[in-house]
């Protein structure tokens, strides 16, 4: 929000106060508290008739420092509020006071104060200050309404560039953007967000998470030009700069602090199909789509039916319509013995009129009400539908009961949508503020599925679909981008939206491959497919027209499943990966300065990515097949042709639709699987490692993870002049080697090492 009319005055009808110098401290042996005047002191008598902010400065997790303002602190806590993993409060930092320099260190991060100065922060590490709070930057706003706006500003350095957010479609870089955080159905389009995420990233080596689950207005370098503002309607703004100093260590931090990504089971990781969503379909329907697939080679994980697996204007009362399958149960095993299949279902967390349960939730008070006590309702979407009330232990139990009865029929997984669209004229069971609940609902929608599925299914086998999410909905995988055109504008859109949701700390991402309003063309489907097969998920879905791909033409089928079966190969690399981001928070696709952050080149980087450590990916957004990308330095191997290309450089190119730019990282060791059939299989029995321009005298360790997680293969590949040695423990049976695309080489069973020769230049 913008409460300034340019640099020197205020808007019409706003007035400000900020934090115009320190008059007393508390000082502990962890933390510190200031308190700040909004005007300086020059007697005893500016002490009266004026506001006094309370500015906490604390140390919840090592290498992040939290900062709460306060201006009145007698209201009412309502919640909602963002779980936490390490509370505030635990004593991770040191405290240091010297005169009148207070310092807080944690772990790199340095928060200093000179509190005989005109009030300020400064936030530094490593020698090096990376943001300072300055004479505008800790205060509050008042608007012509009588609204109250904690307010913060923090520096931007020359050159420095932000990123985040959330998943938005708007320009990748965040400079002079006003972003709002308000969860919307907006589409892929335009400034509105499904999953509004109140962190940001910079390439200055931190972070800053805004702990507010409500609607947070941020000003990038917008308002002004040299500062980050964001402010919230509360008396009291709390948030978090958190250390790198590189962006993947931020994301470390950050994730610790928010939530880890879950790991999602193998098999999800397969090529999803689905009915699509308004199209007419049957159990025929559904057994054509699947033996299509079978009969064209291409591999087929997970198949998911869309809103209509339920009767019209009942939505969402979890019974199948008995007109278009009338034995679920048999159709769903019959999927599964004949195909291997695995089952999603869509749902959503409204509750239609015409429904039978509508009835039912209402009595037992598990739908959300107006101040009345009458049950909000209205007719978009689905006629006269409730929203079940989530902040309910009674509700979510309800509402787990019925996911429990799909699971017994058959059901995996659940594509969870919706969630966004959150009335704030409402009362909630727990109490809740409506407002802070508004972005915050669809935590506790996914989280409800999620653990359903945990405990049903156990540990390591939920997943779901989600659409909407908020900070720590990361924990709850995996999140597709959402209704997006059919077009290779949305295509670029949507590759935008998840580099941005991956720098908000989410680990797996995915989108509707062909896109979902209206139909694609052949040139965009085949264009689509590899974007969507190098992706972490992948799902063929659309709105009102179906995404097999013979419905677009024969070579759409080739490259569906040569893409498709790539993957599968992928296996073992890609699980790697997702273990990465489970582990350490960083996501599976993610944008290139992750991995390059001291290549400025890769700082605005939009349109290519890597996927993993290893892959760099290149999706192709033209009919033509020109295509313009980037290489960091070093010599990059094409994974398609074995062409080597050197860097740094930006490149043009021409691609049929059976290719794109995927290119191994020099000095990577990429192991690929046996078998292309399918997702999940023995990953490390017969896997090929390929290794990529090995650099002399470093040790490479690739690591080859079971599909259930128990245990692993390790490989380590060693480069020494033109000998290349790999040694292996836990290798189940036999292996292979090859070097820079020479002839394979084959270890057989039992043995734990290979020694190689790289090929002769040119050869």
């Amino acid at each position: 929000m913008k409460f300034t009319d340019g640099y020197w005055m205020m808007r019409e009808g706003v007035s400000a106060a900020h934090a115009a110098e320190v008059a007393d401290t508390r000082v502990e042996a962890d933390r510190f508290t200031l308190y700040a005047p909004v005007r300086h002191l020059r007697h005893r008598g500016d002490t009266l008739n004026g506001p006094l902010l309370t500015v906490e400065c604390f140390a919840p997790a090592e290498g992040v420092i939290g900062v709460r303002v306060t201006h009145l602190a007698g209201g009412v806590d309502r919640g909602p509020h963002f779980a936490l993993e390490t509370p505030a409060g635990t004593a991770t930092g040191e405290v240091t006071h010297e005169g009148d320099q207070l310092r807080l260190v944690s772990g790199g991060l340095t928060l200093s104060v000179d509190t005989a100065a005109p009030y300020g922060l400064e936030f530094s590490a490593g020698g090096r200050t990376l943001t300072t709070v300055g004479p505008r930057g800790t205060g509050y706003a008042t608007t012509p309404d009588g609204a109250h706006h904690s307010v913060a500003q923090l520096s931007l350095g020359v050159g420095e560039l932000v990123y985040g957010l959330g998943e938005r479609f708007t320009p990748f870089v965040r400079n002079g953007q006003r972003v709002d955080l308000w969860q919307a159905d907006g589409g892929t389009a335009s400034e509105q967000a499904y999953k509004n995420v109140p962190f940001h990233l910079t390439n200055r080596g931190y972070g800053v998470f805004v702990n507010h689950p409500g609607p947070v207005s941020y000003e990038v370098g917008s308002e002004a030009v040299g500062r980050l503002q964001f402010s919230v309607e509360d008396q009291t703004l709390e948030y978090y700069v958190v250390h790198g100093p590189t962006p993947k260590e931020v994301l470390d931090r950050y994730t610790a602090l928010t939530g880890r990504p879950a790991l999602p089971p193998a098999w999800s990781f397969g090529l999803w199909l689905s009915t699509s969503f308004t199209t007419s379909y049957d159990e025929e329907t559904v057994g054509r789509f699947v033996r299509g697939m079978a009969e064209r080679d291409i591999p087929l994980g997970v198949f998911h039916f869309d809103c209509f697996w339920m009767r019209a204007y009942q939505w969402c009362d979890f019974t199948w319509d008995p007109d278009v399958f009338p034995d679920p149960p048999g159709m769903l095993q019959r999927l599964k013995e004949e195909h291997g299949l695995r089952i999603c279902v869509w749902i959503n967390p409204y509750i239609a009129q015409k429904s039978p349960l509508f009835d039912e939730a209402a009595r037992l008070g598990h739908l959300v009400r107006r101040p009345d006590g009458s049950v909000w309702q209205w007719d978009m979407w689905q006629a006269g539908m409730g929203l079940v009330d989530f902040t309910s232990p009674q509700a979510r139990a309800w509402y787990a009961g019925k996911l429990r009865g799909l699971l017994g029929q058959g059901v995996d997984c659940f594509k969870t949508d919706f969630g966004e669209r959150i009335p704030t004229d409402v009362v909630w069971h727990d109490g809740s503020d409506p407002v802070r609940m508004h972005n915050y609902y669809s935590q506790l929608y996914n989280r409800t599925v999620f653990e359903t599925l945990t405990e049903e299914r156990g540990a390591g086998e939920a997943v779901v679909f989600a659409r909407s999410a908020t900070a720590g909905g990361q924990r709850f995988p995996a999140h597709w981008g959402g209704d997006c055109e059919s077009t290779f504008g949305a295509m670029a859109e949507s590759l935008r939206g998840g580099l941005s949701l991956g720098l908000s700390g989410f680990g797996f991402w995915s989108h509707d491959i062909g896109g979902f309003e209206g139909t694609p063309s052949p040139a965009v489907f085949k264009r689509w497919v590899p974007f969507g097969l190098l992706s972490s998920h992948s799902r063929l879905h659309g709105s009102s027209s179906y995404r097999v791909p013979w419905e677009f033409d024969d070579e759409a089928v080739a490259v569906t499943r040569e893409f498709t079966r790539l993957k599968n190969r992928l296996m073992p690399y890609l699980f790697q990966a997702a273990r990465q981001a489970a582990d350490e928070g960083t996501p599976v696709m993610r944008a290139m300065l992750l991995d390059f952050p001291d290549d400025p080149a890769c700082h605005t980087l939009d349109r290519q990515y890597m996927l993993g450590d290893d892959l760099l990916v290149a999706p192709v957004f033209t009919e033509d097949g020109d295509v313009e990308y980037y290489l960091p330095h070093g010599v990059w191997t094409h994974l398609l042709t074995g062409e080597r290309l050197q860097g740094p450089g930006w490149r043009r190119e021409r691609h049929g639709f059976r290719s794109l730019p995927l290119l191994a990282r020099p000095g990577s060791v990429l192991p690929f699987g046996a078998y292309d059939g399918a997702a999940v299989y023995p990953w490390a029995h017969d896997v090929t490692l390929r290794v990529h321009e090995p650099v002399d005298g470093a040790t490479v360790t690739t690591r080859v993870p079971a599909p259930d997680g128990a245990g692993e293969t390790v490989f380590r590949t060693r480069r020494d002049g033109d000998r290349v040695e790999v040694e292996a423990t836990d290798a189940p049976g036999p292996w292979h080697v090859r070097l820079d695309g020479a002839e394979r080489l084959t270890a057989p069973p039992g043995s734990g090492r290979l020694v190689g020769v790289l090929p002769s230049e040119g050869s």
